[in-house]
């Protein structure tokens, strides 16, 4: 079946639509039909077909291409979204909430405004939504989110000095674990493996099959091995990326420490690698860290 692929956020989770007979293409606008309402999307990837299995139906049409008065529509929905986000925080501070307000943004169709928020617990927000739908004059929708969803929507420059993944090309968070650090070699130090959002950081899992398949071909710290030449040593190191392993060897009745490429080194690996050292304080972190992930789940900030 032929699909079109609509974004309706920078870095949102893609959508399926029938393109019907519009000849659409990757970065046209496009007004379609969603569950919160007509919408204004984006098009990501263009027609393509994909198996009537992989497509949750019915799938739902087209409207038509974005015109000329649905872009400046849009426009000025953005420009609204601000003024509403600044009489939000006026009404929450009126209700004394323990709240932080995140965005505010408009459906298209202008039939509903959603205040996005944070807050440590459970939030009593009756009557700051009866207060908003007087001033707004439609219908009003609070949505508390976690920490991960708060900087995909804010952004930000991650430590490696670029802008944060999930702000630019990840749709969907992934699970991420400390076993992902482990096999990558990486301190285990919260501080260093935590992203801005405070939880483990999403590109653990961009390297994760690569370096499961690349430790699968070396040996452990400490196994025994023999070299191609005949000696037989203990490693000390191994460069992952590189393949190379470094090797405690006696020669001449002295330990030297050489180093070998992996096709040069004979050995039968262990299936558990080391544990790494890492203090109960450091673990007790990473593993709040790791359940944390597991609880915040899903995002909240697409339901279209």
């Amino acid at each position: 079946m032929k699909v079109i692929g609509v974004r309706f956020r920078v870095a949102g989770k893609i959508y399926f639509f029938d393109p019907l007979q519009f000849p659409i293409k990757s970065g046209d606008h496009v007004i379609v039909e969603t569950a919160r309402g007509v919408e204004y999307g984006t098009v990501v990837g263009g027609i393509r077909e994909i198996k009537d299995e992989d497509i949750n139906q019915p799938l739902k049409p087209v409207l038509r291409i974005a015109t000329k008065e649905d872009d400046q529509k849009e426009a000025a929905n953005r420009l609204k979204e601000k003024e509403a986000f600044q009489i939000c925080l006026e009404k929450i501070a009126k209700h004394g909430l323990e709240m932080k307000l995140i965005e505010a943004e408009y459906t298209f169709d202008n039939n509903k405004v959603l205040f996005y928020f944070t807050a440590d617990g459970r939030i009593d927000f009756r009557e700051l939504v009866k207060d908003l739908a007087s001033v707004f004059k439609t219908r009003i929708e609070l949505r508390q989110i976690g920490v991960r969803d708060e900087t995909k929507i804010i952004g930000g420059i991650g430590i490696c000095g670029r802008p944060l993944c999930c702000h630019t090309h990840l749709s969907e968070f992934v699970p991420v674990s400390i076993k992902m650090a482990k096999e990558q070699n990486l301190s285990l130090n919260p501080t260093k493996i935590s992203g801005v959002c405070g939880r483990l950081m999403c590109c653990l899992k961009h390297e994760e099959e690569t370096y499961e398949y690349l430790n699968k071909k070396l040996p452990n710290i400490g196994d025994f091995v023999t070299t191609e030449d005949g000696l037989k040593g203990e490693v000390q190191s191994v460069n992952v990326l590189r393949q190379l392993v470094k090797v405690i060897v006696d020669v001449d009745d002295e330990k030297e420490i050489q180093e070998y490429r992996v096709d040069q080194l004979r050995f039968k690996r262990r299936h558990k690698k080391e544990k790494m050292d890492v203090n109960d304080k450091e673990l007790k972190e990473l593993e709040k860290l790791e359940k944390q992930e597991k609880q915040e789940g899903k995002s909240k900030l697409d339901d279209n």
